[in-house]
């Protein structure tokens, strides 16, 4: 009898834990798969790493006039507990839009305000008005650093687990190993880190708002994602580069259910920079060594032309999604939407690949090799602009980590995609070997005099080929899974 009842209860229990799995929230899932565990574990070991490349130097340091990125930002925290926000935007004797004018939304300048307090709480004479301007000093240093932690802890990292638990929740094939690597491959990615906690820049709140509006997305909570995204959209306006993704994604879905359907903005639109800035791995810098665009067209007709090429490039994982809107089908839209506002839009900046990168680190246990080459090609990409802010080292040990991470034991292999990682390993290792040799030369061998650019060039040349095939892959994949959703679309009609 005893037995019986032990038998009993046990049965229960399984059937409590199988009714639990299917129809309770994150909580559960948390607990049970251990994930909250393995978040918190490489969420510290990430803070440490963030931590320790913060202590090197930032982009302009002791380099006058105009220093660099950490510069701007502390400006921004200087005006904007100075002055009134009407007048942020607005060029007067107060406001200098020349020295670092701040050209980002509303969301960004209130962000600036907030950090602008806590500096102006424990060193007042790093953001006072006029006097501050270059102000570089160890504790100011500090208390700049701190800032952008715990924006990536506040923001950033709370929009990674929110969209691991949801990526993951009702999948047949998950496994502890397989989330863990999932996280470390989104938190450890080296190029972030080293952008905002070596170069100095705040990328971490946009992008995390950008992951927690497609975890909302895949968790069917259209108005939250809405909400979100506008808000990454209002601290970032290269966070553009997801909106036709967006867009089309949510209108394809309204259709299905047949639902009807100043001066701040001109300090948002930089177009008298010219179409590009340094050497971008993207088509109009990449091909101006042949075509003069700046030389042979006014700013006027290269907005039309970036603006064409932009709409064309992105056009046809917009009409993908709006024919067969899916959750897997919206992260290829936005790996597609941003490489092709990467390659083709106005002003574009090398710090913009951190936007494609964070959709394919979304998908890196689908597409492992994929997440792998773009994070090479993305670091190449920023190489110069890291070594001449002093991160040759952090560089190094990052991308050494990042390796060691990514061919850590017991990781998911099935998911590699199968058109890139049979690539001939000749082909692989031979654009590998290009890779690493333009690393040493750029830190070795002094450019000839005539072209003190050569070997710049040379760096931008290589990223830019991979990431054109990268993006010709990547629409491929995402308009082949329009013939997965029309399959089931007949079964279920069938039914």
């Amino acid at each position: 009898m005893r037995a019986r009842e032990v038998g009993k209860r046990r049965e229960r229990k399984v059937k409590i834990v199988e009714e639990n799995d299917d129809d309770d929230g994150p909580y559960w899932y948390l607990v049970q798969r251990g994930v909250s565990v393995s978040f918190m574990c490489i969420s510290i070991f990430a803070f440490l790493v963030r931590l320790a490349v913060s202590l090197y130097p930032y982009s302009g340091a002791n380099n006058p006039p105009m220093y660099g990125d950490y510069e701007a930002q502390r400006h921004w925290m200087e005006i904007t507990v100075n002055l009134s926000p009407r007048e942020w935007y607005v060029n007067s004797t107060t406001n200098d839009l020349s020295y670092w004018g701040l050209d980002y939304p509303p969301l960004t300048a209130y962000q600036s305000y907030i950090h602008g307090l806590f500096l102006k709480f424990f060193n007042p004479y790093s953001v006072a008005l006029f006097t501050s301007r270059g102000h570089e000093s160890y504790i100011g240093k500090l208390l700049m650093r701190w800032t952008v932690l715990s924006s990536d802890a506040l923001v950033f990292f709370p929009s990674v687990l929110y969209f691991v638990v949801v990526y993951y929740k009702g999948r047949s094939d998950r496994r502890t190993n397989d989330i863990a690597w999932h996280i470390a491959m989104i938190l450890l990615n080296p190029s972030l880190i080293l952008i905002d906690h070596g170069h100095f820049q705040y990328n971490c709140i946009s992008l995390g708002l950008t992951v927690g509006a497609v975890a909302a997305i895949l968790s069917q909570k259209d108005l939250v994602a809405c909400a979100l995204f506008s808000l990454a959209l209002n601290h970032k306006q290269m966070s553009a580069y997801f909106a036709p993704a967006f867009f089309s994604h949510l209108l394809g879905k309204c259709l299905r259910r047949q639902r009807p359907l100043l001066e701040v903005l001109s300090r948002l639109a930089p177009f008298e920079r010219g179409i590009y800035e340094d050497y971008v791995a993207n088509f109009w810098c990449t091909s101006s060594i042949l075509i003069k665009w700046k030389r042979l067209f006014t700013t006027q007709y290269l907005k039309i032309l970036s603006f064409t090429a932009t709409i064309a490039a992105v056009l046809p994982s917009m009409v993908q999604q709006i024919r067969a809107p899916t959750c897997q089908g919206f992260l290829y839209g936005l790996l597609n939407s941003s490489f092709s506002f990467y390659l083709f839009s106005f002003q574009v900046h090398e710090k913009s690949i951190l936007l494609p990168l964070l959709p394919a680190s979304l998908l890196a246990f689908e597409e492992p090799f994929l997440y792998r080459w773009l994070t090479h090609y993305a670091l190449l990409s920023m190489f110069p602009l890291l070594v001449r802010d002093k991160l040759s080292l952090p560089y190094v040990a990052l991308s050494f980590l990042f390796i060691l991470l990514y061919y850590a034991p017991g990781r998911r292999k099935e998911g590699e995609a199968i058109s890139l990682t049979n690539l001939k390993p000749s082909l692989t290792l031979s654009l590998l070997s290009c890779s690493l040799t333009l690393h040493i030369i750029y830190l070795t061998v002094t450019p000839p005099e005539k072209y003190p650019f050569l070997f710049e060039f040379l760096i931008m040349l290589l990223c830019f080929s991979q990431f054109v095939l990268l993006t010709i892959y990547t629409n491929i994949k995402q308009w082949k899974l329009l013939r997965q959703f029309t399959s089931k679309d007949k079964e279920k009609k069938l039914i």
